[in-house]
């Protein structure tokens, strides 16, 4: 009897405790975003991320982006692009700026999957910052504002996340609402 109600409540802490850590489909620019699958497979849907995916399509990314991984990206918003200098993005897509594109994109990706509770700790543990090395080479810093987190490049601006955790089948995107940029 013992044995059996032991059993019992370790069947109950199993499974509650399973979903607890099973991944959620989020909306992300009116679109479902399928934790099942990888990352170009969800952003493609998004209306608020269609100049990212222009710019990946054009860097030559899109075969990265889909392999195993994990890959943390912070992906920035259509919003995010137009606020860059008008003729930006138009000038990025063109063949001959193709290295300096995949450079930026690339400045967005984290190598490993860093979800924003991963991305705290590692926040709280350099006592307010944490610097993320990014596929790039360059370097992110990590940081929060009250229960908000936010990213800085390495040339002081920062970038809001604005939805945390979306869950890939390759890794995790964080939406952000600002285009950060290595240093030149």
């Amino acid at each position: 009897m013992k044995t059996r109600k032991i059993l019992s409540i370790a069947f109950i802490a199993l499974v509650f405790g399973a979903t607890s850590f099973a991944q959620k489909t989020v909306m992300v620019g009116g679109a479902a975003m399928y934790p099942t699958k990888n990352i170009v497979e969800n952003a493609v849907n998004s209306k608020d991320h269609t100049t990212l995916v222009a710019a990946v399509k054009a860097a030559g990314l899109v075969e990265t982006l889909q392999s195993k991984g994990p890959f943390t990206v912070f992906a920035p918003t259509n919003a995010a692009f137009n606020k860059l200098p008008k003729g930006t993005v138009e000038t990025l897509l063109k063949p001959e700026n193709l290295k300096m594109l995949q450079t930026i994109l690339t400045y967005h990706v984290v190598a490993g999957k860093m979800n924003s509770s991963d991305i705290a700790k590692a926040i709280k543990m350099g006592n307010g910052k944490a610097t993320l090395k990014t596929v790039s080479g360059g370097t992110l810093t990590a940081w929060m504002k009250g229960k908000n987190l936010y990213i800085t490049d390495e040339n002081g601006k920062s970038a809001k996340v604005t939805i945390a955790d979306v869950d890939q089948s390759n890794g995790v995107i964080h939406v952000v609402d600002d285009v950060v940029l290595p240093k030149s």
